[in-house]
């Protein structure tokens, strides 16, 4: 069992920036690739991020690229989404997730492919 822990949320301006930290722990937490995702009021849950647990591969989604930057700490076991530019459409409900690779080179972006979920942190961005 893998337990995910999400904080860092908040309230910021637009343009402004937010830095989120999520941390696994447990046996096979240090094997595990990772992502965000977000759920915004009313809207599906939506990939944002991950990163394998090699630190090697990142993939953003097109609405995170060139704002958000996704990173990890394989030694104690966190990740990071540093947020910038944020702009009101950003507000949700941020979900850190991980799933167990063998590989080390795994980036998952779909949410069904993840076994372990974060409680969620939330981010509003004020216009």
């Amino acid at each position: 069992q893998v337990q995910v822990v999400e904080s860092g949320g908040g309230l910021v301006q637009a343009g402004g920036s937010l830095r989120l930290s999520c941390r696994a722990s447990g046996r096979t937490a240090s094997s595990c690739a990772m992502g965000w995702f977000r759920q915004a009021p009313g809207k599906e849950r939506e990939f944002v991020a991950a990163i394998s647990w090699s630190t090697r591969f990142r993939n953003y989604s097109e609405s995170s690229k060139g704002r958000f930057t996704i990173s990890r700490v394989n030694a104690l076991n966190t990740v990071v989404l540093q947020m910038d530019s944020l702009n009101p459409e950003d507000t949700a409900v941020y979900y850190c997730a991980a799933v167990w690779d063998r590989s080390g080179s795994g980036v998952y972006t779909r949410s069904s492919q993840y076994t372990y979920w974060g409680q969620g942190t939330p981010v509003t961005v004020s216009s």
